[in-house]
Parts: C-alpha cells; structure tokens; sequence
C-alpha cells in the first residue's frame, strides 16, 4: 500500500467518516489502483502482480460453477465495514444480486459488508499484513460469514485458508487452511472445491 492520502479532519461538520466517504467518493484514482479507507485514512492500493489477477480469475471461475441465481461475484465492489468505520474493496465479493441492481445509480456508495456472503482477498507482498490482520478482523466484526485469504507470502508457505463463524470481537470461531496444492471444500451455498494445485506462487 501506499501512504495515506487524506486523513479524517474532524473540523469537517465534526463527522470525519462522512468527510473521507465523500472524498473517497470524489477521488479520480489511477487504472487499475484501489481506494480504501482505514483507520481515519485514504489509501491507495497499487495494481496487483499478474499471479494474483490469475488467482482471483481461478477462483470465480470456480466460484460460479455451484452459484445459485440469486447470487453475483464482484470485483472493485467497495464495502463499508460499519462497526469500525473502514471501506475496503476486496478481490471478489459475493453478494445478492438483488442489492446490486437496487443500488442507487446516482451515488458511488460503497455496499455494507454485512451483506456480503463470502469475500475473497488475495495478499500482495506489500500487503499481506492487513489482509490477515486488519481485514481478518474487519470482516469478522461485520459478520462477513466466509473469508477467504489467499495467501502466497505465509510464513509456512503459500496458504489458502477459509474462515468462518464470525465473532463480533472481530475474530473467526473456524479456519480451515491448506497449503497450496491441496483441495480445500467451500461450503453451501457453493458446495464446490477449491483446488488449489494451479494457483501460481
């Protein structure tokens, strides 16, 4: 990541939150890079290697092989996390379709992260911390139901783990992690198995 762009300024009408969203809102951010918004900051996320683009391809590929109708898969979605106040925009969101098309056409407002049903992130070298830390905690406090972290640059190795069972205290009650190379069962709605053995490191 980046440095901050803005920092919250609580002069502003004394409400910081809706001043970055409306900066964030407003932002012109370059091809390809991501704007999020953590702790009172604007942050710019760079463009990702081409493996990671090529994981996030694999995994919605898979992803809409076990799709009920009712549910899309979205890239560059921002989600508000509310309880804490951060907007991110994950590698893939899934999300009811029927929230998509209801979103106002007028407005670049992000979507509640509570809504979402599974959200996928993919570490970056320069990024692999917040993915485990900040937005493992972020997306548990949301009641996200399913993370998945993608994870080429863990300590033991490339990992991909799925957590589940969200605890307002921001942590997951269950993580089921693989190494990269082994299987690893998404549960329903998807019923699918990810197979990891592709994914390039």
């Amino acid at each position: 990541m980046t440095a901050a762009m803005v920092e919250s300024d609580q002069g502003s009408e004394g409400r910081p939150w809706e001043y970055l969203l409306r900066t964030w809102q407003e932002l012109d951010v370059p091809e390809g890079w991501r704007a999020e918004i953590d702790e009172g900051q604007i942050v710019l996320v760079p463009p990702p290697h081409a493996h990671h683009n090529g994981i996030a391809e694999m995994v919605q590929r898979l992803l809409y092989r076990g799709l009920p109708d009712a549910l899309g898969i979205y890239q560059t979605l921002g989600v508000h996390v509310a309880p804490l106040d951060k907007l991110y925009v994950p590698d893939l969101v899934v999300m009811p379709t029927e929230l998509i098309t209801a979103a106002d056409p007028e407005a670049s407002d992000p979507m509640d992260a509570s809504e979402a049903l599974l959200i996928v992130e993919i570490t970056s070298q320069g990024n692999a911390r917040e993915d485990r830390t900040k937005k493992y905690r972020a997306y548990a406090r949301a009641g996200v139901p399913m993370y998945l972290l993608v994870d080429r640059f863990d300590t033991r190795g490339a990992m991909t783990t799925l957590f589940t069972e969200p605890n307002e205290d921001g942590t997951y009650k269950r993580s089921d992690a693989v190494p990269f190379g082994k299987p690893l069962p998404l549960p329903e709605p998807f019923d699918v198995t990810l197979l990891t053995d592709g994914f390039p490191g």
